[in-house]
């Protein structure tokens, strides 16, 4: 068995495993590239805090490091000017512009040529539903506003910083429209994060209409994740805009908030079975996620270990093993170390490394691109075993045990079919780095996981 030492900063993309079994080939963990575009993994980017300048520039210089790390699409969290009520990212001023602490729109052109390069996507996150109370367009354009019943302008929400604008005006239509052409068109932009699509203001048709004229524009490829759970019945409308994504949000939330650090598998079960569900319902493919800006830091701030305790290592598996595109906000794979305010851009602390999430996610991450069975729309089958506290699946040759117990567990399963197997994940070695083990399995053979643990074997 060979282990890797790895630096969260590196920029080398050649780093091998080599099997046991001086007979076979090599496993590549480090700068992998998915079979097919089901089995992506998308990165969630803050420009102003991923790096200490907190520029394009310097988040140019590390994509070396996250294409080592096998990312495919970048979502950059907003990028314009801001308001300075709140400093919210969310409360833009300007459509068209950049924020001038990351730099400049021939900055951004030169960090998605250079994504590109990599072979990664980037997707802006757009946010339709309302600008900076600060914004020109309150004097120059206030036919762009929902407004109240005394006429004035709306917080939607409550939000005192930002105003409704109101897609019943077509000159407002029109402008952003022609904003979101002027990313993809002159920037290189490969698709959009689209905020608030549940607004009940922003009629059906409008998403219906601009998704299809973005999506056939130039012969180029536009897509478009929803930031709603569509599979929600409150959100079934949004169903027929042609949404290529959209957020497992009740999947994150039962997660997070019913099931924590519970030691109970047919509960996962039951979470997981609901999503499986709701996923038959809707026509788009899903993003999961354990954690995004607003889980790390609205609420009050959470971190994965606030969220799911112990859990959280074996939830990372569930997360890239179960179905669906997996998202890492930025941090996450070292362990989300900190909350970080993004109204202030608050810097993620990369010397704070939790090693075991890091070679948990490294190697995740290689799993999912190379194996089809875990494409988004593979099917799960779910495997019998002689332990409650284990909950076990199989997609295709992918075998996956995730003991939510808190003691150690010696796991068997009649399901297993006969034959050699490569085991990708040990939590019980994985802190000291990935590595590879190719044992012969059957339904009889015992297979040791530690308490809040995991085990993940491919069949050859």
């Amino acid at each position: 068995m060979k282990k890797l030492s790895y630096s969260i900063f590196s920029l080398v993309a050649v780093l091998l495993l080599a099997a046991c079994d001086p007979g076979k080939g090599q496993l590549t963990i480090d700068g992998t590239k998915p079979v097919s575009m089901e089995n992506r993994v998308i990165y969630q980017l803050n420009v102003g805090a991923f790096t200490p300048e907190g520029t394009f520039k310097a988040a140019q210089e590390q994509l070396g490091r996250l294409d080592t790390l096998g990312i495919d699409i970048l979502w950059l969290m907003p990028i314009y000017p801001r308001g300075e009520t709140m400093h919210s990212p969310y409360a833009s001023m300007d459509f068209r512009a950049v924020n001038p602490a990351y730099g400049t729109v021939d900055d951004l052109k030169a960090f998605v040529a250079a994504a590109h390069e990599h072979g990664m996507k980037v997707w802006l996150d757009w946010v339709p539903n309302h600008v900076a109370v600060e914004n020109p367009w309150v004097k120059e354009h206030p036919e762009y506003f929902t407004k109240d019943a005394k006429g004035q302008m709306i917080h939607p929400h409550g939000w005192g910083d930002v105003f409704e604008l109101n897609y019943k005006d077509e000159g407002l239509v029109n402008t952003m429209n022609n904003a979101m052409k002027f990313w993809v068109n002159d920037c290189g932009i490969d698709g959009f994060r689209c905020d608030y699509v549940s607004s009940p203001t922003i009629p059906v048709s409008y998403w219906q209409n601009i998704l299809a004229e973005l999506k056939s524009q130039n012969g180029k490829t536009v897509e478009f994740l929803s930031e709603t759970d569509i599979s929600n019945p409150a959100n079934i409308r949004i169903d027929s805009c042609g949404f290529d994504y959209d957020y497992a949000w009740d999947f994150q939330g039962d997660l997070a908030w019913k099931f924590k650090d519970s030691d109970q598998a047919d509960s996962l079960k039951a979470i997981c079975d609901k999503f499986l569900e709701g996923s038959k319902t809707i026509k788009n493919r899903r993003m999961v996620y354990l954690t995004n800006h607003d889980q790390n830091y609205n609420d009050g701030g959470h971190t994965l270990k606030d969220f799911y305790g112990d859990n959280r290592y074996l939830l990372t598996v569930l997360e890239f093993t179960f179905t669906g595109m997996p998202l890492l906000y930025q941090g996450q794979e070292i362990g989300d170390p900190d909350t970080l305010n993004y109204f202030t851009d608050a810097k993620v602390k990369w010397n704070q490394i939790d090693r075991k999430m890091q070679n948990t996610v490294r190697t995740l991450v290689a799993l999912h691109h190379t194996q089809p069975s875990l494409a988004a729309d593979a099917p799960v089958e779910y495997l019998p075993v002689s332990e409650p506290s284990v909950l076990a699946y199989k997609r295709g040759p992918v075998l996956v045990f995730l003991n939510l117990g808190t003691s150690p567990v010696q796991c068997t399963s009649e399901k297993i079919a006969d034959g050699k197997y490569t085991q990708w994940l040990n939590s019980q070695t994985i802190t000291d780095g990935p590595s590879t083990s190719d044992i012969p399995l059957d339904a009889k053979t015992p297979i040791a996981i530690d308490a809040k643990g995991f085990a993940v074997f491919v069949q050859q």
